[in-house]
């Protein structure tokens, strides 16, 4: 009959078009970027994901470690060996300085003690291990295998054997996410060992530093050890952060350009150890009586 050789519309048969379908996905993408972006509204979702999938990516990452490791330890058994003697040779050498450790810690306990000088403060932390980068690759991320169920909370720094690695910015219930120092929004405040100037450096992104606000006449040369400063109230201070590697002045500019290179080996995979939170640093001190405003406690208040 005619009425059964009727054949529906495109739209019913095979659906929506591939341009339609693109444009509504890219559509919502943009609304959910921008949503998230503003709101913050998905960071319970994001967690809610990286708990669930965070178990298939450890068991997916299994084989791959299995075999790495059996065959690092099938090449390490020759150098532990080498490393060994190395060792026992070194401890040798500096039997007589440890033997006369204690007794100059005790000394400077004393002497710490005498003049009242506040003792630094600790470092404690929790060892975790660095399980692979982030997907982006503009930003310089890395992730651990420790997360809100051993302690960790965002903002806490993060160093290894040789110096500052980065600061916790993001915290999952089961691993928790690094920004490196030489990621391009990282700043650390640092000290220069030498000379004792104080500056602050950023990341840049291509895994290089940068020492900023430094006078073009400033007395700093190539080599220089930059450590942390403590000012900013996260890093201690005296962790190894980077070393200049050149400087560029121009009469014309009155700030030196300054490259520098990390200490600690923030590109390569191994073991971090994230630090405690610092002790809440004491409150700042009064206004003057000079100055505009109420000064002084209420109880001096009070008493005027």
């Amino acid at each position: 009959m005619a009425g059964s050789d009727h054949a529906p519309p495109p739209f019913f048969k095979r659906g929506p078009a591939p341009l339609a379908l693109l444009t509504f996905y890219v559509a919502l993408s943009l609304a959910l970027f921008f949503v998230d972006l503003r709101l913050r509204s998905l960071d319970l979702l994001r967690q809610t994901v990286a708990l669930i999938t965070d178990p298939i990516q450890r068991v997916a990452q299994m084989p791959g470690g299995l075999v790495d490791n059996a065959g690092d330890y099938l090449r390490g058994l020759d150098k532990l060996l080498e490393e060994n003697r190395s060792l026992k040779q070194a401890q040798l050498q500096t039997a007589p300085n440890l033997l006369r450790l204690e007794q100059l810690e005790s000394e400077n306990d004393r002497l710490r003690k005498l003049l009242a000088v506040k003792e630094r403060e600790p470092a404690r932390g929790e060892v975790a291990r660095i399980m692979y980068t982030a997907r982006d690759p503009f930003t310089r991320r890395i992730v651990i295998d420790k997360g809100q169920q051993s302690g960790i909370v965002a903002g806490q720094p993060a160093i290894d054997e040789a110096g500052v690695v980065g600061q916790v910015t993001r915290v999952f219930p089961f691993s928790a996410e690094i920004t490196l120092i030489t990621d391009k929004d990282q700043t650390v405040p640092v000290q220069v060992v030498r000379s004792g100037q104080r500056s602050v450096v950023f990341g840049l992104g291509s895994g290089e530093l940068e020492l900023r606000y430094i006078p073009a006449n400033a007395d700093i040369r190539e080599g220089d050890l930059l450590v942390t400063s403590g000012l900013d109230g996260v890093y201690l201070a005296g962790f190894p952060v980077a070393k200049v590697v050149s400087i560029e002045r121009d009469n014309s500019y009155a700030f030196a350009r300054i490259r520098c290179a990390p200490i600690a080996a923030v590109e390569n995979f191994g073991e971090v150890l994230v630090l405690a939170p610092r002790a809440s640093q004491p409150p700042p001190p009064p206004d003057s009586p000079g100055r505009a405003g109420n000064s002084g406690t209420p109880g001096q208040a009070e008493k005027k």
